[in-house]
């Protein structure tokens, strides 16, 4: 894949998503469980953790732009392409490892609103969500390893 090695989380994220991807069937399906999945690991979990993004939706929260659009891959491992493009946003940033933040990036970049719908239906925002993460340590970081 690459030069640049993935963070223990960001492994454990993609490695979940490669499970959990194939059964969606929409767009929205699979927002979701990218969702559920980056929420509980890493610098990105930490921060929808502490801006209370849920595993649940909020009752009667219906993201904005949502309608009954829906779309399919065509086929294409999303897994894959999330894995690339995360590899090329940490590369940008020239960061040591791919965390779990470059992989958040990656899929607001593959999803689009989508994914910012899904995440506003959990209680937060991307902004929000992005906020925090600029002050966290770096995922891998000597601040995050004490």
């Amino acid at each position: 894949m690459s030069d640049l090695a993935l963070s223990e989380d960001a492994a454990v994220v993609l490695a979940l998503a490669g499970t959990a991807i194939p059964f969606s069937d929409s767009a929205e399906s699979e927002a979701e469980h990218w969702l559920r999945i980056l929420r509980m690991h890493g610098e990105v979990g930490s921060a929808m953790q502490a801006l209370g993004v849920g595993e649940r939706p909020l009752a009667g929260e219906r993201a904005p732009g949502t309608g009954g659009q829906r779309f399919r891959r065509g086929g294409e491992n999303v897994v894959d392409l999330v894995t690339a493009r995360a590899v090329k946003i940490a590369r940008t940033r020239s960061a040591a490892v791919v965390g779990t933040i470059d992989v958040f990036e990656a899929v607001r970049d593959i999803y689009g609103s989508f994914f910012d719908d899904v995440l506003y239906s959990h209680g937060a925002t991307a902004e929000e969500l992005l906020e925090r993460l600029a002050a966290a340590p770096e995922e891998g970081s000597p601040a995050q390893r004490r």
